[in-house]
C-alpha cells in the first residue's frame, strides 16, 4: 500500500521557473528563425516580424518567454517600450552582413548595452548565419562589435 501510494500520489511536478527575455537585432539577422528552431517549428516560410511576437521556449528546467522585436528601422525606435520586466537580452546579428549593416548592428548593440533597463542584464550575442561563405568568425565579430564606440 505504501509503495502504491508513493507511485500514484506524487501530484504534479513543481512548476518550472519562467524568465522574460527580449530578442533584438536588425531585420534579416535570424531572430524569427532562431526562435522557431528553439520551439521545434518549421522554418521554411519564415517572414520578418512586423512589430513583435512572443514565444514560450521550453527547456527541461525553465521556460524562456521571449519577446522578439522586429528589426526594421520604423520599429527599432519602439524597442525600449518592450524592455520593462526583461531578465535577459538576446542580440542576434548577421555575421555575413555587409560592413555597413554590421556597423549599424554594432551601434544598436551598444545602445542596448547602455540602456538603463538593460545595462545590468545578461546578454547573449548570437553571431548568426555562420553557415554562409561570407560569415565572419566569432573572433572577428567580437573584435568589431564589442569594441567601444
Amino acid at each position: 500500500v505504501i509503495c502504491f501510494r508513493a507511485l500514484c500520489c506524487k501530484g504534479p511536478p513543481p512548476p518550472r521557473p519562467e524568465y522574460d527575455v527580449v530578442c533584438i537585432g536588425l531585420t534579416g539577422s535570424g531572430k524569427t528563425s532562431l526562435l522557431s528552431r528553439l520551439c521545434s517549428e518549421n522554418t521554411d516560410n519564415v517572414v520578418p516580424t512586423t512589430g513583435f511576437s512572443i514565444k514560450a521556449v521550453p527547456f527541461q528546467n525553465a521556460i524562456l518567454n521571449v519577446k522578439e522585436l522586429g528589426g526594421a528601422d520604423n520599429i527599432k525606435k519602439y524597442w525600449s517600450r518592450y524592455y520593462q520586466g526583461s531578465q535577459g537580452v538576446i542580440f542576434v546579428l548577421d555575421s555575413a552582413s555587409s560592413e555597413e549593416d554590421l556597423e549599424i548592428a554594432r551601434n544598436e548593440l551598444h545602445s542596448a548595452l547602455q540602456h538603463p533597463q538593460l545595462c545590468t542584464l545578461p546578454f547573449l550575442i548570437l553571431a548568426n548565419h555562420q553557415d554562409k561563405p561570407a560569415a565572419r568568425s566569432v573572433q572577428e565579430v567580437r573584435c568589431h562589435c564589442l569594441q567601444p564606440i
